[in-house]
């Protein structure tokens, strides 16, 4: 770190390194990696859970807008293709359950990387469903990946379940 006593200027103020140095120390106070890994959780979960909210009619129960947008709108464009989706009332119910439950998970912090790479395979899922909409699948791409590699932080169950079970030992 830069010291307050040999960076001022001849007029006694601060330098600019001074300035950039505390600036720097301010707003690492404010983006604490507990709390970016908290909003990353949070930003990742609210596009999910609003599409699986627009599947369902009732508990288990999928609405017949989800089943006939898997059977007769949704394509896979892979080379050859596009192509129908396999089994689409599972695939509907599969992607209304994961839509729901990887969310909850990642509010909670619980299975948190299992839950960002259940997103990510998602993503994946969806980009090649709908190819154009890349530059927003790349950003939930890259929030799955930064969940799954820096984790939930302190902010979750997983850490809390983490330190009770270090000292239970």
């Amino acid at each position: 770190m830069i010291t307050d006593q040999h960076m001022t200027t001849g007029n006694g103020l601060p330098s600019p390194w001074l300035l950039v140095d505390r600036a720097n120390r301010l707003v690492q106070l404010i983006a604490t990696p507990s709390l970016v890994q908290l909003v990353l959780r949070f930003a990742l979960a609210v596009p999910f859970w609003r599409s699986g909210m627009l599947k369902w009619d009732g508990f288990l129960r999928l609405n017949d807008t989800a089943v006939t947008l898997f059977s007769d709108e949704f394509m896979l464009h892979l080379p050859g293709g596009p192509y129908h989706f396999p089994a689409p009332m599972l695939m509907a119910f599969l992607s209304g359950c994961g839509e729901i439950m990887f969310p909850i998970l990642l509010v909670l912090g619980l299975g948190t990387r299992f839950a960002g790479l259940g997103l990510l395979f998602m993503t994946v899922i969806v980009e090649l469903t709908v190819p154009d909409g890349w530059p927003i699948h790349l950003t939930w791409a890259a929030m799955a990946l930064g969940i799954m590699a820096y984790g939930p932080g302190n902010i979750s169950l997983d850490h809390l379940i983490c330190r009770a079970r270090s000292s239970a030992r």
